[in-house]
């Protein structure tokens, strides 16, 4: 079975899922509580924007869970510490990419967002590489090429990461633990990744459906829009979290009423997208 779907799109959005894998491989070989990393999952999100492939949007989803490789990381953010050999590749060193390495949330998990430790054991080099040659690499090459080809056809490309949080930021998620969040955080790494018209057009969007937006705080956007969003060459890309409250129970994992009626605004949204131009904007 794939870890990594690709439906190939029409217009010049693309979507992608990256943390809503459910797809626990074999040689995970974990030892903490399943619940926990469960509630690591960005749940439900790929069944949010379920709708999308009917328009035409290029959808890229991870099957496989976010704990067990994190495609939204650099190959270079791993904690070598978890390693039992040394690790033959090159390693992030700057502090600034290396913060969630040191809450244990690199390319491969150490611990939970509660701080519990995700393993009792030594990882191999080679476990480490298969993970990334089987997920990380077959992952960015969906989403590079869905992004070249919506950009080759009309000559501007969006992407939208696409990501679900807690209500409350956990004690080691962030840099700002206990942080009650706004219902959407919309970021852009400080409009480096995508416009800063095209950024307030999404949280106007959505504000005018009276949610709550915050822009670039506590999440500004990693790796899948730090490597693809150019928008200096008409490539937006904007990482969007929603909070989970929204729209499901975050002790159970089951969706609540609230689904149908974000699901709607999420449509409603993705249709503004399609028919924004970020060069006229």
């Amino acid at each position: 079975m794939s870890l990594v779907t690709y439906l190939p799109g029409t217009t010049p959005l693309v979507l992608d899922s990256p943390h809503s894998g459910t797809d626990y491989p074999a040689d995970f070989g974990y030892a903490c509580d399943p619940a926990a990393l469960r509630r690591a999952e960005d749940t439900h999100v790929e069944k949010l924007y379920g709708f999308a492939p009917d328009l035409g949007v290029a959808w890229i989803e991870a099957h496989f869970p976010r704990s067990y490789l994190d495609a939204n990381r650099d190959t270079t953010e791993l904690d070598v510490g978890l390693l039992d050999a040394p690790w033959p590749h090159p390693v992030a060193t700057d502090p600034v990419v290396l913060s969630k390495v040191r809450l244990g949330k690199g390319l491969i998990w150490r611990c939970t967002d509660e701080g519990l430790s995700l393993y009792a054991r030594k990882l191999s080099v080679a476990e480490v590489e298969r993970r990334i040659a089987q997920c990380w690499q077959p992952y960015h090459a969906a989403v590079a090429q869905a992004i070249d080809a919506a950009h080759a056809r009309h000559g501007y490309s969006i992407h939208i990461n696409c990501h679900s949080m807690p209500a409350v930021a956990s004690s080691h998620a962030t840099d700002f633990p206990g942080l009650v969040h706004a219902d959407f955080v919309v970021g852009n790494r400080d409009h480096s990744t995508a416009s800063a018209a095209l950024l307030r057009l999404v949280g106007e969007q959505l504000q005018a459906q009276g949610y709550s937006v915050s822009y670039n705080h506590p999440y500004k956007g990693v790796e899948l829009v730090r490597r693809y969003g150019q928008p200096d060459a008409d490539r937006h890309s904007i990482q969007l979290e929603i909070n989970r409250k929204l729209y499901m129970d975050e002790q159970t994992l089951a969706p609540h009423a609230g689904f149908a009626p974000l699901q709607a605004q999420l449509r409603a949204l993705v249709q503004r997208l399609l028919v924004a131009d970020p060069r006229r904007l």
